[in-house]
């Protein structure tokens, strides 16, 4: 599976409505507004870089209010549940 992180600049005005938008596409995950540079961070994962190739451009970028997108493939992912479960082999729950 790949995951990409799409960072999203929208029409302020649509915001609501294009997260929502780009939520209801098959290969999106999450979608988040946040503060800062960018308006929203969507989270895709797909199976292929083909199908990356197509849902961003062809289905994201045609959202209306997106006005520009920036994606980021993930290489690995680390997150601490991952890093707790890992010392917790062998251990047993008695």
């Amino acid at each position: 599976m790949i995951t990409a992180i799409v960072l999203i600049h929208a029409a302020t005005d649509t915001i609501p409505e294009t997260a929502q938008a780009i939520a209801d596409i098959d290969g999106v995950s999450e979608v988040y507004s946040c503060a800062g540079e960018v308006d929203l961070v969507a989270i895709v994962r797909v199976p292929s870089h083909e199908q990356l190739a197509d849902l961003i451009p062809a289905r994201i970028g045609k959202v209306d209010g997106v006005l520009d997108t920036d994606t980021h493939i993930a290489f690995r992912s680390y997150s601490r549940a991952d890093t707790e479960s890992a010392f917790e082999i062998g251990i047993d729950d008695d």
